[in-house]
């Protein structure tokens, strides 16, 4: 009886590890591949909204005096710009340039937090006849955040919280409103 728990075990863990070995990775494609669709009246303005966003400056503030200091009291032997610690939180897809099976040529970790920051990685939902249901935008590599049941807030604490030397503490549903950008009923 044993070897039969153990051997359905067995089968079961390594059908778990095939599965995650298969799994789909998706192309970063940047923010510039997100405008053109994103930008219109119709789509609400997204990008606007995003561009007037410190998500869009995340990048650039890594260049500053300040981060610099932080980084050098931190023991951060790397600039800020360069360091995977800063990166982390300030740079979409940092991990990944130069590969371009996952990066796309319009990506640039220079436009700090953007689209794909939270919505994941477009490469394979960017097309309009996917976006139009969200469901296949989901199989397709976008990630299924929701403000109401909490994996919006979840997402955000993954950087919005007390391991940043600069947290001052975080209320996600003001924040919220300073970024969200709903597409307009209709």
């Amino acid at each position: 009886m044993k070897k039969i728990v153990l051997g359905i075990l067995s089968v079961i863990f390594a059908s778990y590890l095939i599965a995650q070995e298969g799994a789909k990775k998706h192309q970063f494609i940047g923010v510039d591949k997100c405008k053109t669709c994103h930008k219109t009246e119709k789509q609400g303005k997204q990008v606007a909204i995003w561009e007037a966003s410190k998500h869009a400056q995340a990048f650039a503030t890594l260049k500053s005096e300040e981060s610099i200091k932080i980084a050098k009291e931190k023991g951060i032997a790397k600039a800020p710009h360069e360091a995977p610690e800063c990166l982390k939180c300030h740079a979409s897809g940092y991990d990944l340039v130069g590969d371009t099976t996952l990066v796309g040529p319009k990506f640039a970790v220079e436009h700090g937090v953007q689209c794909e920051t939270c919505h994941g990685a477009g490469g394979d939902y960017k097309t309009k006849k996917i976006m139009e249901s969200r469901e296949e935008s989901i199989k397709n590599g976008m990630k299924a955040i929701l403000v109401a049941d909490g994996t919006a807030e979840k997402q955000c604490r993954t950087c919005h919280n007390e391991e940043s030397p600069t947290f001052k503490g975080f209320n996600f549903e003001e924040q919220w409103k300073k970024i969200a950008h709903p597409v307009p009923a209709g």
